[in-house]
């Protein structure tokens, strides 16, 4: 792809970065953002920014918070004896959606993927487990997606706080084997898990 412009072709590069975009779509893109107001393309610019510079983690569940305690954590009319594990951001937004669990969340950032070279010490599997020692929490919802990795996650998690003798249990199977939660329906996702099931079950 021929550029007439440094500018162009640096800023395309850019956004062919993004998961699902390649250098035509980039460059339908940038040749948008140029066709907008300097205020609008400013605004876009701004907030990225301070997307990155200010941005943090939740230090209770790691959730992506603009405080060091997100609005959930420190809500509370919470139920802080219940956790429900999730991957990332999108399940906790998804499950919230649903309005039907009223417990808080443990963010992993990820899933067990030896293929990706992901194993428990890069997930926030270690802080999960200390919260169970802690005595405050009396079930552990696993609510990852319902895939191998998922599944692997699930299990490991499950053998490292077993013996603290909590109940822990798994959602539903309303959420098809294979399917990522974030894009399961509200009212599926809802009741997966208000009738969850002892994980015990599900093995």
């Amino acid at each position: 792809m021929n550029f007439s412009s440094k500018l162009l072709e640096n800023a395309v590069n850019e956004v062919s970065q993004l998961p699902g975009i390649g250098k035509r779509t980039a460059l339908r893109l940038v040749l948008h953002l140029l066709k907008q107001p300097t205020s609008q393309t400013h605004r876009l610019s701004e907030a990225l920014n301070n997307l990155v510079d200010d941005i943090k983690l939740c230090k209770k569940c790691h959730n992506i918070s603009d405080v060091d305690v997100c609005e959930i954590c420190a809500n509370p009319s919470r139920n802080e004896e219940i956790i429900c594990v999730v991957e990332d951001v999108r399940d906790v937004m998804a499950i919230e959606n649903t309005a039907q669990f009223k417990g808080l969340y443990h963010v992993l950032g990820g899933k067990i993927s030896p293929i990706e070279g992901i194993g428990p010490h890069n997930l926030t599997i270690d802080s999960l487990i200390e919260k169970v020692k802690s005595g405050t929490v009396k079930e552990v919802i696993f609510a990852l997606s319902s895939t191998i990795e998922g599944d692997t996650t699930n299990f490991y998690i499950f053998k490292q706080i077993e013996k603290y003798h909590i109940k822990t249990s798994t959602i539903a199977r309303g959420i098809a084997v294979g399917d990522e939660l974030e894009y399961a329906d509200e009212v599926t996702l809802g009741r997966s898990i208000v009738n969850r099931i002892p994980f015990e079950n599900s093995l």
